[in-house]
């Protein structure tokens, strides 16, 4: 069996590469509030006031399910809590 080396994650386990990059944006998105939660030691009800979400939102944030977010929902949620997102798009090597 052939072993491939992946830059990205999810480009291993999809083999759609837009849907391998909207999880990898999402999932990196989704760290980001993550970290601010930890790193400002809110509870679940906490984050959801500054999100403004429902603390089931903020449970499925942590546990990590990403299927329950979209990006814009994530930039929102990160907006809401003062942080900015700048985009970068980068063309791959041909």
């Amino acid at each position: 069996m052939k072993k491939s080396k992946f830059k990205n994650v999810f480009k291993a386990l999809e083999d759609d590469e837009a849907l391998a990059e909207n999880l990898k944006i999402r999932a990196e998105l989704m760290h980001e509030l993550r970290n601010y939660i930890e790193s400002n030691e809110l509870t679940q009800t906490e984050a959801a006031e500054i999100f403004d979400v429902s603390q089931p939102r903020v449970s499925d944030l942590v546990n990590g399910k990403i299927d329950k977010f979209t990006i814009d929902m994530l930039i929102t949620m990160l907006s809401n809590a003062g942080m900015h997102v700048d985009v970068k798009v980068d063309s791959e090597a041909a």
